[in-house]
């Protein structure tokens, strides 16, 4: 195979002298020359490498840099949003996180996260970032998508495998689409007009102007960047001059709109003197989307998760008699901010002793993001992750792309089925290099399940047009709904995620034998009430995950367009359904939900069926377009 080279930089190289010769004088036995232009861009273009390594490169013009530890193998773009973005520990913790840290010793995977970075303009290089070799000391913070992704190529084939996590938690797929696909696309042009035609410079002076006048109607005064936030955790602090808020609550709907950043939160309490002393538990509902935590000073907690309950141990000694001070530092990364949740899970306990800590507190900024100081939050306008985070890495040989992101676009679904292939075509076109291998992962299971086939179900209309996607060549869509959770969007398992991601590519690149995806519906016939519907990719042959045998998650609808429960039956390749409802059924569809953990229908191989209907009745989110916001 023809593997590119992977040296420890991302972007195009710079000369940093006047020269215009430059050499890479080793790399592998290679030898290779080249000049730099007049503002100091060369690139060199070495021959395939079989993948192996570690090699050095040693670069000379009047200097010389010698570049060490370098692996020739597969390089993959990873990215979307948070589900992407989740790390195996941190924020993200999942499913057995430590030890997956613990056994983290795969020198050949190696991880470079591109700063989350916005621009209006296309950008030729990054920020910062670096190479990370993959080790328990390093792990932790890998995408956990990505690392199962190449964890599984890697035991396979045992090839370097180098991933490059350019991933933006709530972003949308307008935002890593460049201009000039705005411009070509029949669909979008009105948006490439006002790109064209719009002020951006204006309009953000506009959104900062707004974010810092709200901040001064919310707390009295304007917006203090030198204020000392290093006494807001000590109870000798004076706050009876601080504003106040009702916690839980988001603070975007009690005055600060479009605030990101850090709020410090403050309360005092009263202990007795039976209880000061003793050790407590300190409850403060969910935090969007960091928090430290302090009592008195002493910091008893800090989560880095949105949407995780806050319970901390306090230790005994911390809290006295009389007044106590609560402190929390909360920074919001955008979207919603602040303490929110169930006022029910806002509480102090001391034994049997509960102190309901809902209500008013104090509060006051201590920083503006440095995207919302510019202005600009990842969504605020088209094309500034491709810009800032896709275009300084075009110059990079890479093996393919995985994506998991749709969750963001689910209320526009329907245009999704021209945004999300816009997007891939977009990437092709400037990297290129052909139809390159672009995988990703389909959504998974979130919300109510009367987000329905009668109802109507943003994510099920996303989920289609994810797999309308797929007639892109070399693309492939892993099915997740059976390892989601409903009332979590970021699931903990993100192994089996990664594993199937792999599976595709492992058919569909490494031309791997055995099945590789789930049963995928292919055509149906109607006799009376009986509906047969016929799939592909029944690998060793399909089940249904019931003790029973039962086959669950499909309904039928007639004229009417009102659905029904259906009975199933497997048959070879085939199932055939019934519903005492329906006499005459015209649509079938299969795990049509928001909450779509009822189907139950996989091959042999444990891979899911992908959801989905065979009418083409208008959907609820059909008429919303995508628009710049001002």
């Amino acid at each position: 195979r023809r593997r590119g080279v992977r040296a420890d930089r991302c972007g195009t190289h710079r000369a940093h002298t006047r020269e215009t010769s430059l050499s890479v004088s080793q790399f592998h036995d290679q030898g290779k020359s080249a000049k730099a232009d007049k503002s100091g861009k060369w690139q060199v273009f070495l021959s395939p490498e079989p993948a192996g390594g570690p090699f050095q490169l040693t670069v000379k013009g009047k200097n010389q840099v010698q570049l060490s530890n370098i692996l020739v193998g597969e390089v993959w773009i990873c990215s979307g949003q948070s589900n992407m973005e989740m790390p195996i520990a941190g924020w993200g913790k999942i499913d057995h996180f430590e030890e997956e840290i613990a056994n983290a010793t795969f020198p050949m995977i190696r991880h470079f996260k591109v700063p989350n970075t916005v621009s209006t303009t296309l950008k030729d290089d990054i920020s910062g970032g670096h190479w990370d070799v993959c080790s328990p000391a390093t792990a932790a913070n890998f995408s956990a998508t990505a690392y199962f992704f190449a964890r599984e190529i890697y035991q396979r084939l045992k090839i370097p495998i180098g991933l490059i996590n350019t991933s933006w938690g709530g972003s949308q797929s307008e935002a890593w689409t460049s201009k000039k696909a705005f411009e070509q696309d029949e669909h979008f042009k009105d948006i490439a007009a006002q790109m064209n035609a719009g002020n951006i410079d204006s309009t953000l002076s506009v959104r900062r102007t707004q974010v810092l006048e709200n901040i001064r109607k919310a707390t009295g005064s304007s917006f203090n960047n030198n204020a000392n936030t290093l006494a807001w955790q000590n109870s000798s602090f004076a706050d009876e001059h601080w504003p106040e808020m009702n916690v839980p609550g988001n603070w975007e709907e009690q005055g600060l709109a479009g605030l990101d950043g850090e709020v410090w939160f403050r309360k005092s309490i009263n202990i007795n003197d039976a209880d000061a002393g003793k050790a407590a538990v300190l409850e403060l509902a969910k935090i969007d989307d960091v928090d430290e935590t302090f009592i008195n000073g002493v910091k008893v907690g800090s989560i880095a998760t949105w949407d995780e309950l806050r319970k901390y141990n306090v230790p005994a000694g911390i809290l006295t008699a009389g007044k106590n001070l609560i402190a929390v530092k909360v920074k919001d990364n955008g979207g919603g901010g602040g303490i929110y949740g169930d006022a029910s899970t806002m509480k102090l306990s001391i034994g049997n002793n509960i102190q309901p800590l809902n209500g008013k507190w104090k509060f006051q900024i201590a920083s503006i993001s440095s995207q919302q100081s510019q202005g600009m939050g990842p969504n605020d306008y088209p094309s500034i992750l491709f810009n800032a985070m896709i275009n300084p890495l075009l110059p990079l040989t890479i093996q393919g792309a995985i994506w998991y992101q749709g969750e963001t676009n689910a209320g526009r679904a329907y245009e999704y089925r021209t945004a999300f292939p816009l997007m891939i075509t977009d990437w092709r076109k400037h990297w290129n290099k052909g139809n390159f291998p672009f995988f990703f992962v389909q959504l998974s299971t979130f919300g109510k399940a009367d987000a329905n086939s009668n109802k109507g179900s943003n994510w099920a209309e996303l989920r289609e047009a994810q797999a309308m996607t797929l007639s892109l060549p070399h693309t492939g869509m892993a099915v997740t709904t059976d390892i989601g959770n409903p009332v979590d969007i970021h699931p903990k398992n993100k192994q089996d995620v990664g594993k199937r991601l792999a599976y595709i590519a492992l058919h569909d690149v490494y031309q791997q034998p055995g099945e590789y995806i789930g049963p995928v519906y292919q055509s149906h016939k109607t006799e009376g009430n009986l509906v047969t519907l016929t799939f592909t990719h029944t690998g060793r042959g399909m089940m249904a995950k019931d003790q029973y045998g039962y086959v669950k998650g499909f309904e039928v609808a007639g004229s009417d367009k009102v659905f029904h429960y259906a009975r199933g039956i497997i048959q070879g390749n085939t199932i055939a359904l019934q519903s005492d409802e329906v006499t005459n059924p015209v649509a079938v569809r299969y795990n049509w939900a928001d909450d779509a953990t009822e189907g139950n229908v996989f091959n042999k191989e444990q891979l899911p069926m992908a959801p989905f209907r065979t009418d083409n009745w208008d959907g609820v989110t059909k008429n919303n377009r995508y628009a710049i916001s001002r």
